[in-house]
């Protein structure tokens, strides 16, 4: 990896504004994503991880610009994608795919496999008939399927091998970020260890580099080198996977861990973060997980945290985080 990132998100920002009408009554504004930051070094991969509904597949299609952002920056190779006009950006879409999550409904169920993974080179205008036929070949060589299976349907294909497919189909043009949006949250377990292996063997392979979001702690645990934490639109956490699952500093993290099942001595083998999630519509004051946590204090619940560096390089956006770290790791011991 270099210095320079691949990806960069500064200060990202999306308002939702619901209802009907022209009055302001019958209106309502949801922050899914509020100002979050973070970067991506070329060929590593960084987890996304947090509660359904808490903006992770939004911040996804933000980068990608299929959800306009309300404000903020992100750069790509140094080019500011929010500045690029539609044209410009579809042309930038080359570089940057993504993988969904039901990789049934990503398929068109009329197109057969080789017409699905061609396409984006008929829609980008990459090569003529014979090279992509050529193309078509490798990338189905690379995802394990021969070349029969192009004249297969969607339909004749197991869900494994239909998210095959789809990774396929997000590789055909050679991109460097690739977005995995629950990639494999919608696969048995077995179907998922297989699908993993793949996407780690492609990374190698091709130096990929991966923004896997999941709500999975297992499975971001397995793939990523660095994990993010994100709760009702905000990153709360940024650490080496070792220095996060060992040691969490923020107490959303610790809840997070927490509620895995566990049979390792010492830990609790099963947590629930008490409370509901606030609604992102009318978001509490202060830091927004003081409702559900435990080292709660006063100041908490008027002055909004921000995200800033531990002595260990880690980012936490929690007041107390340095003794929520040191209390979590003095119970789990």
């Amino acid at each position: 990896m270099t210095d320079a990132p691949l990806l960069s998100v500064r200060d990202l920002r999306k308002e939702f504004v619901t209802g009907r009408g022209g009055l302001a009554r019958h209106r309502r504004s949801i922050l899914a994503v509020d100002d979050i930051s973070f970067d991506v070094a070329p060929g590593e991969v960084l987890g996304l991880v947090g509660e359904s509904g808490c903006g992770k597949t939004t911040t996804g299609r933000l980068i990608l610009r299929l959800v306009e952002p309300t404000s903020g920056h992100i750069r790509y190779r140094d080019r500011d994608l929010l500045a690029l006009s539609p044209a410009e950006m579809r042309t930038m879409r080359k570089e940057l795919q993504i993988i969904f999550q039901d990789p049934f409904g990503a398929l068109n169920p009329r197109m057969t496999a080789g017409e699905l993974v061609i396409e984006p080179l008929v829609v980008h205008g990459v090569g003529d008939s014979a090279s992509r036929e050529t193309r078509l070949r490798e990338v189905l060589d690379l995802v394990g399927f021969s070349s029969w299976h192009a004249g297969r349907y969607p339909h004749e294909f197991s869900g494994g091998q239909r998210q095959r497919l789809c990774i396929a189909r997000a590789l055909v043009l050679n991109p460097s970020l690739v977005i995995c949006d629950e990639a494999v949250s919608a696969l048995d377990v077995s179907v998922q260890a297989q699908i993993l292996n793949l996407l780690q063997d492609l990374r190698s392979e091709l130096g990929l580099t991966y923004l896997f979001i999941s709500h999975d702690l297992g499975v971001v645990h397995h793939i990523s080198d660095r994990v993010a934490v994100m709760y009702l639109g905000q990153i709360v956490e940024i650490a080496d996977k070792k220095s996060l699952f060992d040691a969490p500093a923020h107490p959303y993290t610790q809840a997070l861990l927490d509620s895995v099942p566990s049979a390792q001595k010492g830990r609790k083998s099963f947590f629930t973060i008490p409370g509901d999630v606030p609604s992102a519509a009318n978001p509490p004051p202060g830091c927004r997980f003081h409702t559900r946590c435990p080292m709660a204090q006063d100041r908490c619940k008027t002055d909004a945290p921000r995200l800033r560096p531990l002595s260990d390089g880690r980012l936490v956006s929690c007041h107390f985080a340095e003794t929520s770290q040191a209390n979590h790791v003095r119970s789990v011991g």
